[in-house]
C-alpha cells in the first residue's frame, strides 16, 4: 500500500506564494509519476499539475500555468507544487496521485491539504 501525505496548505492572500510537499512512504517513489489536483467547494476535482518519473516532463492546467511549477525529489520520496502569485479561485483542498504510465493513470491519493487565498 503506497501512503500519500500532503502539507503545506495553509491561509494566504492573493499574490502570495505557497509550497504544497507530499511525502509518499514507499521507497519506489521514482517508479511513479506524479500529480496534484485540487477541489474548490461545489466544484469536481480538478487536474492542476503532473510530473513523469525523473521530472524530465512536466503538465498543467491552463489555468496556472507560468504561476505553479511541479517538481520532484526522488531521493526524497517527496512531490511539491510551488505555487505563485496565488489568487482567490486557487482557494481549493489540495491533493496529490501518485500512477503509472504516461499520460499519467492515478492509483493513489492523499487525504489533502487546505489552500485558502484572501483577497
Amino acid at each position: 500500500q503506497v501512503q500519500l501525505v500532503e502539507s503545506g496548505g495553509g491561509l494566504v492572500q492573493a499574490g502570495d506564494s505557497l509550497r504544497l510537499s507530499c511525502a509518499v512512504s514507499r521507497r519506489t517513489f521514482s517508479s511513479y509519476v506524479m500529480g496534484w489536483f485540487r477541489q474548490a467547494p461545489g466544484k469536481e476535482r480538478e487536474f492542476v499539475a503532473a510530473i513523469d518519473w525523473s521530472g524530465g516532463r512536466t503538465r498543467y492546467a491552463d489555468s496556472v500555468k507560468g504561476r505553479f511549477t511541479i517538481s520532484r525529489d526522488n531521493a526524497r520520496d517527496t512531490v511539491y507544487l510551488q505555487m505563485n502569485s496565488l489568487k482567490p479561485e486557487d482557494t481549493a483542498v489540495y491533493y496529490c496521485a501518485a500512477g503509472r504510465n504516461w499520460p499519467p493513470e492515478y492509483v493513489y491519493w492523499g487525504q489533502g491539504t487546505q489552500v485558502t487565498v484572501s483577497s
